[in-house]
């Protein structure tokens, strides 16, 4: 753990997700929805850590306190794709622009943040003064959380766990579906920064049964659904695929529904991620049960060299 003191603030910044929980926990899990994105990846790299995978040497956990010691903010950087984008919870805003200041004078390149509005924007604001660029949003997305479930009309078919052997299509459809999601959004394919999980983090996946087809009345997937094990009484949903082939037929509604309704038979509060350029998928969401509860963003600092 390293700590930089700012001006009313301390910054820690943890290289063990689980001291960092342990630091962390009660400012999470008092907003659970809100941390869910925090809250899986730590749990997610505490479980690979017991396999014997260890993290990057560059992921950190950051959690931002005030004079009284009270904890007011929190973030991460454990992206496992290029430009290795920090993701940062809510907090005040000297904070977002404290931040800025200990990553510049920690010598860490950053090339975009994401996470919630406005710190992502005022941290890449203040990046932007300290080493220039330019700052560009990329994605505004909106965070939601299932209240009463609304059931679509039914369509044939079900739902139905993916398995081993069905690795090659889940990976070729995760691919899809984040090409996809950018050109519904009038986005150049490839304009979101993700990484596609490799093979044997897919095999993980898998086998914790957290990924869906929904099988048409042959039998044929036409349509997957994802979900996060719950973290803090939460699971979050995604991805939400359908093949171009398949859609407008009701699989995606359906198949929503159906986790959803089996992770709130778990006792665990659903939510979910919309891109806010892609009118048709909040509109189904919102369909469901779905409420608007914080909006984030996913912005890049562009350089002179670009």
């Amino acid at each position: 753990m390293s700590i930089v003191p700012m001006a009313g603030l301390r910054l820690r910044f943890y290289t063990d997700p689980e001291e960092f929980l342990a630091a962390a926990g009660d400012y999470l899990g008092a907003d659970p929805v809100v941390s869910t994105v925090v809250t899986t990846i730590a749990h997610r790299v505490l479980s690979q850590r017991s396999e014997g995978i260890s993290q990057p040497d560059r992921n950190w956990w950051l959690v931002v306190s005030d004079d009284s010691g009270a904890v007011v903010g929190a973030g991460m950087r454990s992206a496992p794709y290029a430009p290795y984008p920090p993701f940062l919870l809510p907090m005040p805003d000297e904070a977002a622009v404290a931040l800025a200041h200990a990553l510049h004078e920690r010598g860490e390149e950053v090339l975009a943040v994401n996470g919630a509005l406005p710190a992502v924007e005022l941290c890449a604001a203040e990046l932007t003064r300290l080493g220039g660029g330019r700052v560009q949003v990329t994605q505004h997305t909106r965070l939601h959380e299932l209240g009463e479930l609304a059931w679509p009309p039914p369509v044939p078919g079900g739902l139905v766990a993916a398995s081993e052997d069905d690795v090659g299509l889940v990976t070729e459809w995760f691919a899809a579906f984040m090409g996809d999601a950018d050109e519904q959004a009038g986005r150049p394919r490839g304009a979101s920064a993700h990484e596609v999980p490799d093979h044997a983090e897919m095999l993980r996946r898998l086998h914790t049964g957290r990924l869906w087809f929904w099988v048409d009345e042959t039998g044929e997937p036409v349509h997957l659904t994802g979900a996060n094990p719950p973290a803090f009484g939460v699971a979050r949903v995604g991805p939400v695929y359908t093949p171009p082939a398949q859609r407008g037929r009701g699989w995606a509604s359906n198949a929503v529904a159906e986790v959803s309704r089996r992770i709130q038979a778990e006792a665990a509060r659903v939510c979910l991620f919309t891109d806010q350029a892609n009118p048709t998928s909040n509109k189904i969401y919102a369909a469901l049960g779905y409420r608007p509860v914080v909006d984030m963003a996913n912005v890049v600092i562009v350089t002179d060299a670009e």
